[in-house]
């Protein structure tokens, strides 16, 4: 690490912190020929890897971009989107990825995406999933009925142990 003052190369670390959520870490340093500290954030950088090869940074803004289409006229704030792409970032990271291929990006983008609004979904789905006929919106509807009874289903009661 180079001295931002003097460009020396001999740098020590004197306190170490987690930031961001523990996305980065923050350290504090001295430098030892001009004595002067200064500190550092290293952060893990995320890739994603496109279809032709090309690598570009993951950024929340990014994957948010193309959900932010597909809930025009839809009751979803900027904040929720905000939290969708939070949890995508996190999902990504959480899975061990240095460099996600973008398909995942996709699929991590559609998990809360469902969750927050099932016709922005619908609508996402069908340009991620690149839906060819209205047979292929009916499947999917089919599907997300069918999780959702799944869900609207009671729990059976458990016996009383006695």
């Amino acid at each position: 690490m180079h001295c931002p003052f003097c460009r020396h190369t001999d740098t020590r670390v004197l306190d170490s912190r987690v930031a961001e959520d523990g996305g980065a870490i923050r350290r504090r340093r001295t430098c030892s020929e001009c004595s002067r500290r200064f500190s550092t954030v290293e952060q893990m950088q995320l890739v994603v890897v496109k279809r032709s090869g090309a690598t570009e940074p993951f950024t929340r803004e990014k994957a948010i971009s193309g959900v932010r289409k597909a809930c025009k006229g839809r009751p979803v704030t900027e904040d929720e989107l905000a939290v969708l792409g939070q949890c995508v970032d996190e999902a990504l990271r959480a899975d061990g990825w240095a460099e996600v291929p973008a398909h995942e990006v996709g699929l991590a983008i559609l998990r809360p995406l469902r969750a927050l609004d099932e016709v922005a979904y619908l609508r996402f789905a069908s340009v991620y999933r690149a839906f060819e006929s209205a047979a292929d919106f009916e499947a999917e509807i089919a599907l997300l009925r069918l999780d959702g009874a799944r869900d609207a289903e009671p729990v059976p009661a458990q016996p009383a142990s006695g």
